[in-house]
């Protein structure tokens, strides 16, 4: 994350395209090494290496989007508490880095727990139909409140608050007093945030990671891609940050996307309970790629094909009001 640190300024869409086009031609690459250079489980009848690649990959697709998820509400965060943009790359790296450290524990437990309690992997279906009912039809108007995050009443309520927005410390002494600052709010907010996203986490992967069943890959390997997938998922946040600011109407239906695949990862988890549709997503994971692929790929060009509607009725109301206010001033 230190080849994109962004701390002396905010960098323009382009340069933030091609860093965030790195990134994700490694995260390619290294599940096409997996695809064609993991070693064979010989416990395993079927092509390791090509089951890690595919899973690799749809595991990497779906993390990515989540994050991207997260970083919409990152934005939403710094524009309501009013972070100053010297301050925002350094919260966005230990909001990142908490990210990382948070999903690894917390999928590392899920999986645990889904090797040793199979039936637990139901549970996880049944969440992520809920999760993926939330997200679509979650309202426009339904912005993250920071002032009624609890953290941030705590600790707001224990400390003095230093209101200066471009204090970059998180604690001041304020007439020898110690006040806490706004920046040490965002991040506690943005910490809290981190954790939800990360209990969303464990539900996705390991609906992918564990399609078909148990048997197909070890433990180890389960446990390998989970960790990887995240982290290659994560990695590339800061650059699709500051490119995110620019052209968000880029991706005014992801959610939509994104849900549609949690959907369809919890749908799968629940029909996988019976053996025939088990098997057939067994020796058919590409299935479950080629879904994650295309919804994303149309929801993309859908926010890029279909007008703003709302963004329109808008701007011709304002259009009319201002041709209105012209005939009254010239009568």
């Amino acid at each position: 994350m230190y080849v994109t640190d962004h701390r002396k300024g905010t960098v323009s869409v382009k340069a933030s395209l091609g860093w965030t086009g790195i990134w994700i031609s490694i995260a390619l690459l290294f599940g096409a090494s997996l695809f064609f250079f993991f070693p064979q489980n010989p416990d395993t009848a079927g092509n390791t290496a090509h089951t890690m690649g595919i899973k690799f990959l749809a595991g990497y697709l779906t993390e990515y989007s989540l994050s991207v998820d997260n970083l919409f509400v990152f934005i939403m965060i710094f524009s309501l508490m009013g972070v100053s943009q010297k301050n925002q790359p350094r919260l966005l790296h230990l909001g990142i880095l908490l990210s990382i450290v948070l999903r690894i524990l917390f999928i590392l437990l899920g999986m645990g727990l889904v090797q040793r309690f199979h039936w637990i992997i139901y549970i996880f279906g049944v969440i992520l139909l809920w999760t993926a009912y939330k997200m679509a039809f979650a309202g426009e108007d339904d912005q993250v409140d920071p002032k009624s995050n609890f953290l941030y009443k705590a600790a707001s309520k224990i400390f003095p608050v230093d209101p200066d927005t471009e204090a970059s410390h998180f604690f001041a002494r304020i007439n020898g007093k110690l006040h806490i600052t706004m920046v040490f709010l965002v991040f506690l907010v943005i910490g809290s945030t981190d954790v939800l996203f990360a209990v969303d986490s464990i539900p996705a992967i390991i609906g992918v990671i564990k399609e078909g069943g148990s048997g197909i890959l070890s433990a180890s390997e389960e446990n390998f891609l989970a960790v990887t997938s995240n982290v290659f998922a994560v990695m590339g946040l800061i650059s699709l940050f500051f490119a995110l600011k620019g052209i968000m109407g880029m991706f005014r239906f992801l959610k939509h996307g994104v849900s549609f695949i949690l959907f369809f990862i919890g749908v799968k988890m629940l029909l996988c309970a019976f053996s025939p549709i088990e098997e057939f997503f067994a020796s058919h994971s590409w299935i479950s790629l080629a879904v994650i692929i295309g919804t994303l790929t149309l929801s993309v060009l859908m926010s890029i094909i279909i007008a703003d509607t709302h963004k329109i009725k808008k701007l011709k109301k304002e259009i009319k009001e201002i041709k209105e206010a012209k005939d009254t001033s010239a009568t």
